[in-house]
């Protein structure tokens, strides 16, 4: 796994053989990021990775510049692997330390995402979510970000998905990207204004 770009570009972590999680693929994380650039700016933006399995997207919006990364992993040894590469980061760079800052730039949580979901309160300008696959909610996930109003006005949300899904009715749904058998939906918070 490898960070693509940004303050730690280039940076190596590897994946233990145990793990169960599907990391997104290098090319895959590098071609919606590309994408992504038109969208938004990540210096400086909150952002939320869900079912954030290796921590690959929440490592690569870290070196990229955002402010504020809350990720959400149930699985303990996922989240523990999270919790180690962030401590490798910050030993090579003081600048992970919150002297500037009253809240840490990354924020591992391990818990539900569906239990999250529920009791955030907080706005972000990016949020990223790549589920497995067969999981049986994973069609209503878009619809809970939006009913949460948890995208930031002008906030985008990318959705990792299979090839079996088909997000493009949904009213937030901007585009769709495939690279490989990598599926990704992307969503737009509407900016409300007053006519």
């Amino acid at each position: 796994m490898r960070i693509i770009t940004g303050k730690y570009k280039g940076r190596h972590f590897e994946i233990p053989r145990s793990f169960k999680a599907r990391p997104t693929t290098d090319f895959a994380k590098e071609n919606i990021f590309n994408v992504l650039n038109g969208y938004i700016n990540f210096e400086d933006a909150t952002a939320l990775d869900l079912f954030s399995g290796t921590g690959s997207i929440t490592l690569e919006l870290l070196s990229r510049g955002c402010s504020q990364v809350i990720s959400v992993e149930l699985d303990r040894d996922h989240h523990r692997f999270i919790q180690d590469c962030l401590k490798k980061l910050s030993t090579q760079n003081s600048q992970l330390s919150t002297l500037n800052s009253q809240l840490p730039p990354v924020i591992p949580i391990r818990g539900d995402v569906f239990r999250f979901l529920k009791s955030c309160h907080q706005q972000f300008d990016f949020i990223f979510a790549d589920p497995p696959y067969a999981l049986k909610e994973l069609p209503q996930i878009p619809d809970m970000i939006f009913e949460k109003n948890l995208l930031k006005p002008d906030g985008i949300f990318v959705f990792e998905h299979g090839k079996d899904h088909d997000f493009s009715q949904h009213p937030h749904f901007v585009e769709h990207r495939a690279y490989g058998s990598v599926n990704f939906s992307l969503f737009k918070a509407t900016v409300i204004t007053d006519e």
